[in-house]
């Protein structure tokens, strides 16, 4: 590699250089306004780390690195039960992540460049930069069982090979959920032109079952009233999943409205005057990104309150004039229901034991949960 790059770990967001926006202005999610919330309302069992790349002394690359400790939290529903191996196994060996990239999202919210480093030179010194933390851990008598690199699309994926990526096993979890908006929709009575018979009967379906429902924009005193209702929603969600690496704090959504103001929105969905839902959103030039969400599940079900926020979303984005939505994993058959395309999202892995490295291309299908769905479509 040429002699002149070099990179920095900055162990605060505070003190970032005032040129990393400057790299970081087609992405909001590696901003340091971004940057400074998430690492004030991190999970308990997440440490950010941030990267600076330099030629010559002069930042030209951007990254983010994340320390996940799973020993923390409930990883598997199956843990549940009175005993659960998967979950075990995973504690004793993996339970240790360092990852190049976001895990509170999908998509390649990874690192940055500029035109004066290569990526294969980038990549190579975001390996160096991996392992640098990990030294720093080890000194703490954490020792790191997995690095990790995510999320590409096929067009992003770029040349680890090239790039010294030795003995790392690539892998493709579930897709990102992304909403594409026509340039001639002006309105979502112009998505719903567009839409089949069977789709516009489901969307009026659901807009019926919601009579009743009261849908508000939150402001920032309206989220710090509703903090223990809200996080006990956003628990009924997260409980509900198959997989799970981390717990927003309490205060998670109160920070990001007090920093991120008009570029976060959070919505609640009332019932007789009682939160039953909400969601959030984050705006990323001219993506619309979905963030975290909550609902009781009895409502939700009765109103079909998950439908009707994915068709709230879409609605804004249109009205405003987004390119597309980003839903992101999860639920993929209802997310299509409304349009979205699944892009598939690839990374890297690699176990820092030798021995279960070499067996990671069958551990990893074992730990990643596999889900079933149908693709819809349901336009004309």
């Amino acid at each position: 590699m040429d002699q002149n790059f070099s990179f920095t770990i900055f162990s605060t967001a505070a003190a970032l250089p005032a040129t990393w926006d400057t790299i970081a202005e087609e992405n909001a999610f590696l901003k340091r306004n971004y940057l400074c919330v998430l690492e004030k309302s991190a999970p308990e069992n997440m440490e950010c780390h941030f990267v600076g790349l330099l030629k010559d002394g002069k930042l030209c690359g951007i990254a983010l690195v994340q320390y996940i400790n799973l020993s923390r939290v409930n990883t598997f529903v199956e843990e549940k039960k009175s005993f659960c191996l998967k979950d075990y196994i995973f504690r004793q060996f993996s339970s240790h992540i360092l990852v190049i990239g976001n895990n509170t999202l999908t998509g390649q919210n990874a690192y940055l460049l500029t035109d004066a480093i290569p990526e294969t030179a980038a990549l190579s010194l975001l390996q160096r930069s991996l392992q640098h933390i990990a030294r720093d851990y080890r000194k703490k008598c954490v020792y790191m069982h997995v690095l990790a690199i995510k999320d590409f699309n096929r067009e992003e994926l770029p040349d680890f090979k090239a790039a010294g990526f030795k003995g790392y096993y690539q892998f493709c979890t579930q897709p990102n959920m992304i909403f594409s908006i026509k340039e001639n929709w002006g309105s979502i009575e112009d998505y719903l032109a567009d839409l089949n018979t069977k789709y516009r009967t489901q969307y009026n379906r659901a807009r019926k079952k919601a009579e009743g429902i009261e849908k508000r924009k939150l402001t920032l005193e309206n989220i710090r009233e509703q903090q223990d209702r809200i996080h006990e929603l956003y628990l009924t969600v997260a409980g509900n999943a198959s997989f799970n690496t981390f717990h927003l704090p309490k205060d998670h959504f109160e920070a990001f409205k007090e920093h991120l103001k008009d570029d976060f929105l959070f919505y609640g969905y009332f019932l007789d005057g009682k939160l039953v839902g909400f969601n959030t959103l984050i705006k990323n030039g001219p993506d619309m990104d979905t963030y975290f969400l909550g609902y009781d599940d009895a409502i939700q079900k009765e109103k079909m309150l998950y439908l009707n926020m994915l068709y709230d979303m879409v609605s804004y984005a249109i009205k405003k004039g987004f390119k597309q939505v980003v839903f992101a994993r999860s639920a993929m058959e209802i997310k299509s229901s409304v349009g979205a395309k699944a892009e598939e999202v690839y990374g890297m892995i690699k176990h820092t034991n030798p021995l279960l490295n070499a067996f990671m291309s069958k551990l990893f299908p074992y730990f990643d949960p596999k889900v079933e769905w149908k693709e819809r479509s349901p336009f004309k």
